[in-house]
C-alpha cells in the first residue's frame, strides 16, 4: 500500500470528502463549503443559478469582539523553570501550551508573539507564554497561518482566506478586514459564465473560490503577493494590496499538501501525487503568470511538507515515508540526498540559520545541522509529544549573546500542546561526534506499511 492509496490511512485531517480525522472529531462540526455529509443550506453555485453563499456575507461582516475566546480560554501554560535555571541540555524544553480540547495545526510567530491555530476555529495570541489574545473565524479550522506585515493571514478547512489586524486602539484587539474571495470580486466573478469552472460532476464553481481546505499559505518577500494551496489540486495567488485573485494553477493530480516560495519567481509545491514541482512567475500588466518548468521528485509516497532555507538556496521536502529529500541551488537545483531520521511520516518542516527541524507522526522532532558541503548532521532529538506532530515555527532568540546562534522553536501537535523549545547551533555543532539514539521501531504504533500514513488529506 502506497501513500497515494486512499485507503489504511492513520492520523488524518478532517472535512476532507474521503478522509477521517485524528481523534474521531466529525465532520458536521463544520459548515463550511465541503462538508458533503450534511444537507447544504442553499444549493450549489451553477452557470445557470449563479447567487451567493449567505456565509461569504457573515464573514465580512463587521468584527465582534464578543465573539473572543480569550475570556473563556481552556489553555494552560506550563513553564520549565530549569530551563531558565541552567539546565544540562542544550536544547531544552522551555514549556508546554497545553489546551483542553483541539488539536494544533497552524502556528506563526513573528517579534514576542505566536499564533496558533486548531480545529475550534480559534486562533489565540500567546506573549511570553501567556495568553494575550484570542479571537474566532466563523466557521473552518484554521490550517495555515502567516505574517504579513501588520496583516495576519489565515487560511481554513472551508476553503477561505481570512485576513485579521490588529486594532489600533488596543493592541489585544484583532479585526477582521477581508475574507478571500471578496465579496466584491466573487460577485463580479459570477457575473460571467466563462469565469465557471467545473470542480465534480455536475457541480461548477468560480475560479477564483477553493472548493476544498485549505492546506498551507505562503508569501513572497516583499509581501506584496499571496499563494494558496488546497486539497482542490490548485495554488491561487492574491494581491496583498486589494486581496484580488490574480490567477489559479491546476498544479497536480492529487491533493496540494505544500508551497513555498523561493528567490527569482520561483514556486515550489508538493502534492499527494508524490511529486514536488517548480513554478516560474511571470507578470504579465497587473496579473501574473505561473508557467511549469521541472519535477524535482516523482515517487509513489506522499509529498507532505516543504521547506526552504533563509538564503532560499536548499529546499526540502517531507514525505509520507518519513524521509527528507533536499536540493542545493549552485547552478540549477541538484538532488543532494535523503535525512533519514523518521519512522513515520514527515508531517512539517522548518528552517532556522543552518538547522532543519522535521516533525513526525512519530511525534518526535528531528534537529538536522547543514555543514558547509552541504551535508546534513541529525544533532538532537525533541521528544515530548504525544501525538504526531503537525507544524512548526522558528525565530530568533531574543536573549541569545551577540555571538550566539539560538533559536526559540515551537511545535505544534495533534495531542492539542504547544511546546517551546530553545535551540542552539553552537550547541548543535558539540553534538556532531555523538549523535543521540533513535528509539526503535518497536517503540511506535505498528501499521503494516509505513507508507500507510501517506495520507492525501494530512
Amino acid at each position: 500500500m502506497t501513500g497515494s492509496s486512499r485507503k489504511g490511512r492513520g492520523y488524518l485531517d478532517e472535512g476532507s470528502v474521503n478522509g477521517r480525522m485524528y481523534g474521531k472529531l466529525k465532520k458536521d462540526e463544520f459548515d463550511g463549503y465541503n462538508s458533503d455529509n450534511h444537507q447544504r443550506k442553499n444549493n450549489p453555485i451553477t452557470m445557470d443559478a449563479p447567487h451567493l453563499d449567505p456565509q461569504m456575507e457573515a464573514d465580512n461582516a463587521p468584527y465582534d469582539a464578543s465573539l473572543s475566546p480569550l475570556s473563556k480560554s481552556p489553555w494552560s501554560s506550563h513553564m520549565n523553570e530549569d530551563a531558565f535555571a541552567g539546565s544540562n541540555e542544550n536544547d531544552a524544553l522551555v514549556g508546554s501550551l497545553v489546551r483542553e480540547e483541539g488539536h494544533i495545526y497552524s502556528l506563526a510567530a513573528t517579534k514576542d508573539l505566536l499564533y496558533t491555530g486548531s480545529d475550534s476555529k480559534n486562533i489565540r495570541v500567546w506573549k511570553n507564554q501567556e495568553e494575550f489574545a484570542g479571537f474566532k473565524s466563523n466557521s473552518g479550522l484554521v490550517k495555515a497561518i502567516v505574517i504579513a506585515g501588520e496583516k495576519i493571514l489565515t487560511g481554513h478547512q472551508d476553503g477561505r482566506i481570512r485576513v485579521w489586524k490588529v486594532s489600533g486602539k488596543n493592541d489585544q484587539q484583532h479585526k477582521r478586514v477581508a475574507t478571500l474571495p471578496t465579496l466584491r470580486n466573487y460577485i463580479k466573478c459570477s457575473m460571467k459564465p466563462s469565469n465557471y469552472v467545473e470542480v465534480r460532476r455536475r457541480r461548477n464553481l468560480i475560479w477564483i473560490k477553493h472548493y476544498d481546505a485549505i492546506s498551507c499559505l505562503s508569501l513572497t518577500e516583499d509581501h506584496s503577493l499571496i499563494y494558496s494551496a488546497s486539497w482542490d489540486k490548485t495554488f491561487k495567488v492574491w494581491r496583498t494590496s486589494n486581496f484580488k485573485c490574480l490567477e489559479s494553477v491546476t498544479a497536480h493530480d492529487d491533493a496540494v499538501n505544500a508551497l513555498v516560495v523561493g528567490l527569482d519567481g520561483m514556486v515550489f509545491t508538493g502534492s499527494a501525487d508524490g511529486t514536488v514541482k517548480i513554478w516560474r512567475r511571470e507578470v504579465q500588466g497587473k496579473g501574473t503568470k505561473h508557467l511549469f518548468s521541472q519535477t524535482l521528485l516523482k515517487q509513489e509516497c506522499a509529498v507532505t511538507a516543504l521547506a526552504i532555507n533563509e538564503e532560499g538556496n536548499v529546499l526540502y521536502a517531507g514525505s509520507s515515508d518519513g524521509l527528507v529529500n533536499y536540493w542545493v541551488r549552485e547552478t540549477n537545483l541538484e538532488h543532494k540526498g535523503v535525512l533519514r531520521g523518521h519512522k513515520l511520516a514527515v508531517l512539517c518542516l522548518a528552517t532556522a540559520g543552518s538547522l532543519v527541524f522535521s516533525g513526525s507522526a512519530d511525534m518526535a522532532i528531528c534537529v538536522w545541522k547543514r555543514s558547509l558541503n552541504d551535508d546534513h548532521t541529525c544533532v538532537n532529538i525533541l521528544s515530548g509529544h504525544t501525538g504526531p506532530v503537525k507544524c512548526l515555527a522558528a525565530e530568533r532568540d531574543p536573549e541569545a549573546m551577540c555571538n550566539e546562534r539560538r533559536w526559540i522553536l515551537y511545535s505544534g501537535s495533534l495531542d492539542k500542546s504547544v511546546k517551546v523549545w530553545k535551540v542552539s547551533e553552537n550547541a548543535a555543532s558539540a553534538h556532531n561526534n555523538h549523535q543521540p539514539p533513535r528509539p526503535s521501531l518497536d517503540q511506535f504504533p505498528r501499521v503494516s506499511s509505513l507508507r500507510k500514513m501517506g495520507s492525501k488529506r494530512y
